[in-house]
């Protein structure tokens, strides 16, 4: 067999580094369309692009041909770049360090899609830090990995750069 078949599909899950450094409301939808667009590039699949001004969802499959550090390096580098040029009050936004990667089976994608389509409503009940704590405890994860996650977050959120 010559070539290579993968069918890895991830949802993605990060945060912006600090309170200061989120995204307007009104900027979410074309920063969505650009996400979607840079995994076109690495030759991936964005199926849905969502989120809030703190963090993103990403629905996508992972190309065969980069590792997923990697495709998440490169993602969060390339929109840093790009959300640092839409506006002066962007000059100092980052990304958190690392992220969250689930697998998700193809009889799934459609359920988390769904779930990604209701970032808005969802977060009128819940923080994204909960939210994300949840995902943890979902994929097996120990209280003591969440808690190391909710510490290291909150000093992330306060530290000034």
């Amino acid at each position: 067999m010559g070539n290579s078949f993968t069918n890895i599909n991830v949802h993605l899950i990060f945060h912006t580094k600090s309170q200061g450094s989120t995204m307007r409301e009104e900027d979410l939808p074309r920063i969505f369309r650009y996400i979607g667009g840079v995994i076109r590039t690495m030759s991936g699949c964005a199926f849905i692009v969502g989120g809030r001004p703190d963090h993103i969802h990403v629905l996508t499959t992972l190309p065969v041909q980069i590792t997923l550090a990697d495709f998440v390096r490169d993602l969060k580098s390339n929109t840093t770049k790009w959300i640092k040029g839409i506006d002066s009050c962007y000059k100092d936004f980052a990304w958190q360090n690392g992220y969250g990667a689930f697998s998700v089976s193809e009889s799934n994608k459609d359920s988390v899609v769904q779930y990604i389509e209701g970032q808005k409503e969802h977060h009128q009940k819940h923080t994204a830090q909960e939210e994300f704590c949840k995902f943890l405890k979902k994929h097996g994860y120990s209280v003591e990995d969440i808690h190391w996650w909710t510490v290291n977050a909150k000093r992330q959120n306060q530290s000034v750069d």
